[in-house]
């Protein structure tokens, strides 16, 4: 199959190696043309995925429609709030992409003001295009070192496009199951992020291993109810995209979103965290989007609300965590 994989961060390049390995023609698009001429010539992302030699058949491309004229399948590896920019670059390139069967976001996140899921953003831009989302608790150093994991891909309508790129994309070292329930794939793909800076809290306030524990069941509880609220399968939340990627990425060291927590807890100033990163902290933006989208709601996240108070409030961290202790009792469920 050939894919075109649209954005070289870590993830992008990641699963670009993944498909390369198992032989699928792959290119994978930088944004900026000077990280293509570097990918090129070192044949490695020594920027964002050191020490992964990019594969000799894994081309890099950086005009749109010269890749697209072949591609069957357009992985967008960007940012979210740097998506929709992303698909409309990629609609005014779409003219001659005959071959194109399904636009497939690899992004976690809320676009902000909208509070938009990554695939309403894509159907917005580009609705006469079938999309779907792939998430999962897939750290892109292990996917890119060939280490097992599994993932979700998750799409409104089920059919011979999308399970034969459930196909293509599974092998030896990762293994792709289908939903139709996009709305809790992405919903516990957002929420994750933002639960892990709170798990990550943790860790910088060397609270220990029972109050982790506890905060983590607590939010994969509010994680449901949230998710049953904005109209989710519950079923959903128990899988790969809602408490495995959580345990993922509350747990990793590689995290961004828990070290961001961290360091927070340790009483670490949030703006001084953000200024000069390379590389994005989805659950931070994330925070305030889905913050906004349970206020409208009405919408009752506890958990959600204090890490929204930690980052634009100015809440402290103990503070933060002592708020939650110190709630109305009440039974489990």
């Amino acid at each position: 199959m050939n894919f075109a994989v649209l954005g070289a961060g870590a993830w992008g390049t990641a699963f670009a190696i993944h498909l390369s390995r198992l032989n699928h023609t792959v290119t994978l698009v930088p944004r900026r043309f000077e990280q293509a001429l570097a990918l090129s010539s070192a044949r490695e992302n020594a920027e964002y995925l050191p020490g992964i030699p990019l594969p000799p058949s894994l081309q890099i491309g950086h005009e749109l429609t010269p890749v697209l004229m072949e591609a069957e399948v357009v992985l967008l590896a960007c940012p979210a709030q740097a998506l929709r920019e992303t698909c409309e670059r990629l609609r005014d390139s779409l003219r001659l992409a005959t071959q194109l069967r399904l636009i497939v976001s690899l992004a976690k996140g809320l676009e902000r003001g909208t509070h938009l899921r990554t695939s309403e953003v894509i159907a917005s831009v580009l609705p006469n295009y079938a999309h779907g989302v792939l998430t999962g608790p897939t750290n892109a150093a292990e996917v890119g070192r060939g280490l097992p994991a599994a993932m979700v891909l998750a799409v409104s309508r089920i059919d011979a496009a999308v399970t034969d790129l459930q196909a293509a994309i599974s092998g030896p070292t990762l293994r792709v199951y289908t939903s139709e329930d996009v709305r809790g794939a992405e919903y516990g793909s957002c929420l994750k992020n933002i639960y892990a800076i709170a798990a990550g809290c943790c860790d910088g306030l060397r609270l220990g291993d029972n109050t982790k524990a506890a905060l983590i069941t607590r939010a994969l509880a509010e994680m449901v109810r949230v998710g049953q609220a904005l109209g989710a399968r519950t079923e959903t939340f128990y899988g790969l995209s809602g408490a495995g990627d959580l345990m993922a990425t509350c747990y990793g060291g590689w995290s961004r979103n828990r070290d961001f927590g961290a360091k927070v807890g340790e009483g670490r100033e949030v703006s001084e965290l953000l200024t000069h990163r390379k590389t994005v902290v989805e659950g931070y933006k994330t925070t305030e989007s889905f913050y906004e989208l349970c206020h409208d709601k009405g919408i009752d996240a506890p958990i959600l609300t204090e890490v929204h108070r930690l980052l634009f409030g100015g809440k402290k961290a103990a503070d933060a965590l002592s708020a939650l202790m110190l709630r109305e009792l009440k039974r489990e469920g």
